[in-house]
């Protein structure tokens, strides 16, 4: 199975577009977890908001959800009540093997678009909602320059 990292060869454009959205997720996400805490998982901004440990479980429900979409399964995900690291390194491991299965030949079960639409924009929305949480609990994260980071397929 050949990687197409490089989008001058690509195969499919909406496919290494979507792949290239997983490596935003990727990036963005790595950027609203950096050297957050264990105990941030637990902060609650509010009893009727979820705490960061629950997003990041969800974050990974619609990985893993995305991957099982792509291969033609519907079927929910819910990670549970999982802790902030465990909740972090279950969401990297989906993130990993759903670009794994867009990287391969595999044919995919669902248009792009619907992808895009439903779980990969639901995903970014969360990961702003990391970052907004870790203000409101006195550990903001870094700027960083979103435009200019070099991000690419096939990295995380």
């Amino acid at each position: 199975m050949k990687r197409r990292d490089n989008i001058c060869d690509m195969a499919d454009p909406k496919r290494e577009l979507l792949r290239h959205l997983v490596a935003t997720i990727d990036f963005r996400s790595n950027v609203s977890f950096r050297d957050a805490p264990e105990s941030f998982g637990n902060f609650r901004l509010s009893d009727d908001l979820r705490t960061p440990a629950e997003i990041a479980g969800h974050l990974g429900d619609l990985m893993i959800g995305s991957l099982l979409l792509l291969k033609g399964e519907m079927r929910v995900v819910d990670a549970g009540d999982i802790g902030w690291f465990e909740a972090v390194a279950r969401f990297r491991t989906a993130l990993i093997d759903l670009d794994g299965f867009l990287a391969s030949d595999e044919e995919l079960a669902i248009p792009i678009e619907k992808l895009t639409q439903g779980p990969i924009a639901d995903a970014l929305t969360h990961i702003g909602q990391i970052v907004m949480l870790r203000r409101a609990a006195g550990i903001p994260v870094r700027s960083e320059p979103y435009f200019q980071a070099e991000i690419a397929a096939g990295k995380a």
